[in-house]
């Protein structure tokens, strides 16, 4: 039983691994190339697992080398664009001014019921809202509204707005986020003097974002209203 403990162990540090070298992707988001990987590692980590007669170095070998070649194939369709649209394919275009493309979807076995499921899941439920649709490689659809039916942005109200970052969480269960505190360019001296004339403590802060403006959300751990404070007191 310790024999498998260690094993299942090293080999889910490993996928992990692999998995982080090929790119942070969601499952929905993987190419094709990427998927097959994907599928032929989870199936070879499990061999060794399985079966402790089996050397654990049976399975890192293939695991490390698929996905050296994964990060081998991915450098070449960088370079070669040709090679990309081989291996990955290229988007289709399945409505285009409106009108459906039958041709594309029956090319790509695409199904009514798929390109309605695909447009309810943008918010789209009538056909007649839709201007572009493309089939992009990952299997994902992208689509593009007609003018008429889009939501109107502030710029076409004409209504002035400030633009800002989002705010940065630089405190998490009581602990500063040192990166985000440089890159916001404050100093815990700072932060504690703020919270200490409110009479908070740095332990019991749950949760303490900033943003650009100097406006802090502090939320404690013991679930009362969060708070909105400001730096050098600007609101």
């Amino acid at each position: 039983m310790c024999v498998v403990l260690i094993r299942s162990l090293m080999l889910y540090l490993l996928v992990i691994f692999a998995v982080r070298l090929m790119g942070k992707r969601q499952l929905g988001e993987l190419q094709p190339s990427e998927l097959v990987i994907t599928i032929l590692v989870s199936n070879i980590a499990t061999l060794p697992i399985e079966d402790v007669n089996i050397p654990v170095i049976v399975g890192v070998t293939p695991i490390l080398s698929l996905v050296c070649f994964e990060v081998i194939v991915s450098w070449a369709d960088l370079r070669f664009p040709r090679l990309r649209r081989l291996i990955s394919g290229s988007p289709k275009i399945i409505i285009r001014d409106g009108c459906i493309e039958r041709d594309v979807m029956r090319e790509l076995r695409f199904s009514v019921d798929d390109l309605l499921m695909a447009l309810r899941s943008k918010d789209i439920f009538d056909l007649d809202e839709v201007q572009f649709a493309i089939v992009e490689t990952t299997g994902s659809v992208s689509v593009m509204k007609k003018q008429t039916e889009d939501t109107p942005t502030r710029s076409d109200t004409g209504i002035a707005a400030d633009i800002a970052d989002p705010p940065v969480l630089i405190i998490s269960d009581g602990i500063f986020v040192g990166k985000a505190m440089q890159s916001l360019k404050l100093s815990r001296s700072t932060i504690e003097m703020l919270l200490g004339a409110y009479n908070i403590k740095l332990r019991d802060v749950f949760i303490m974002t900033v943003d650009s403006s100097g406006k802090c959300f502090v939320a404690d751990k013991q679930g009362s209203t969060p708070q909105i404070l400001f730096l050098g007191g600007k609101k």
